[in-house]
């Protein structure tokens, strides 16, 4: 989706989310070393994040957009359901043993 399909919120949510991430990752400090920023800036950008997500989330189902909150895997099937037929003898064979010999 580019950047014209969405709302003057939903573009500056997108980049406070982006701003926010980048400044974690930017200040990333290896584990036993003491963070350049503290634990209570760390946790409200925790807690940004999260709101910006949620409030992404409620703007994408009013536009009747799915969400791409989550990242997916290129051969994921896309459908969140599959159909499976119960009728017995599916895939069986009706002639011989079931064990094929």
């Amino acid at each position: 989706m580019s950047g014209e399909d969405l709302s003057q919120e939903e573009r500056i949510l997108r980049m406070m989310r982006r701003v926010l991430t980048d400044i974690a990752r930017e200040t990333y400090t290896r584990p036993g070393l003491r963070h350049p920023l503290s634990e209570t800036t760390l946790l409200n950008m925790r807690d940004c994040l999260a709101l910006i997500a949620a409030r992404e989330r409620e703007l994408a189902e009013a536009a009747g957009r799915p969400s791409r909150a989550r990242p997916r895997y290129a051969d994921e099937p896309r459908a969140t359901s599959v159909v499976v037929s119960l009728e017995p003898g599916n895939g069986r064979k009706k002639d011989g043993p079931a064990d094929g010999g």
